[in-house]
């Protein structure tokens, strides 16, 4: 599986780029949103990737960032959404945009994107909207947190034993307060109605994540009736 290839961008077309990595070409299909962002030819540029595998052919999607490429995978997992729909789909929101629209129900402009009909756009929004905090989280914590979460911390023998610990609960509690406020500022949300949201599940919650807090603040935050 290749997940991730840096290289440097030989030519730019309407749906794809090809990367040159140390002299072998890799076409990789994107976004309009994503190709508008690529560095011009002869530039380095580093793309997060998904492998799709068909019996006649292997097609490679890039994504800039880790959220872009998880809600790619979301929206393929829907039936009637192929890689290429769910590429339209990106292209037209981005990644803030889809996360808004599948949150709060926006039919309209799941549609808005290219190929997507009313009932498809329906049972996206339907299907997904449950799946929607944990990669919104992602998306406000930034790819390089999301990396970083994955290392690996030893302390040295040299540590002193007595010395006092920071709460790590503590710590990734108020981290995932902080990650659960901007996703539902970038959603939309009054600042201070998101405050209060998060501030209010998190009584509840101690050691939730991000993605946690941000389902359960969003439960608060829909409308009543």
């Amino acid at each position: 599986m290749i997940g991730k290839i840096t290289g440097k961008v030989d030519y730019r077309a309407t749906d794809h780029v090809l990367i040159d990595v140390q002299g072998v070409g890799y076409l990789v299909y994107c976004s309009d949103r994503t190709l508008a962002s690529l560095p011009a030819a002869g530039n380095i540029v580093a793309l997060y990737t998904e492998l799709l595998v068909r019996e006649d052919n292997l097609q490679l999607f890039g994504f800039l960032t880790l959220a872009e490429k998880e809600w790619h995978k979301l929206l393929t997992s829907v039936q009637g959404v192929g890689a290429k729909a769910a590429l339209a789909i990106a292209g037209a929101l981005g990644t803030d945009g889809v996360s808004r629209a599948i949150t709060l129900g926006d039919v309209s402009a799941i549609k808005s994107a290219k190929g997507v009909g009313p009932k498809l756009a329906q049972r996206i929004v339907t299907e997904l909207k449950d799946k929607a905090a944990n990669i919104i989280s992602m998306g406000a914590a930034g790819s390089e947190q999301v990396i970083a979460d994955e290392t690996v911390v030893i302390e040295t023998p040299a540590s002193s034993p007595r010395t006092p610990k920071p709460a790590a609960s503590t710590q990734h509690s108020a981290g995932a307060q902080a990650d659960a406020l901007s996703a539902l500022v970038n959603l939309g949300y009054m600042q201070g109605d998101a405050a209060s949201a998060v501030a209010q599940v998190s009584g509840a919650e101690i050691n939730a994540d991000a993605g946690a807090l941000i389902k359960a603040a969003l439960k608060l935050l829909a409308p009543k009736g």
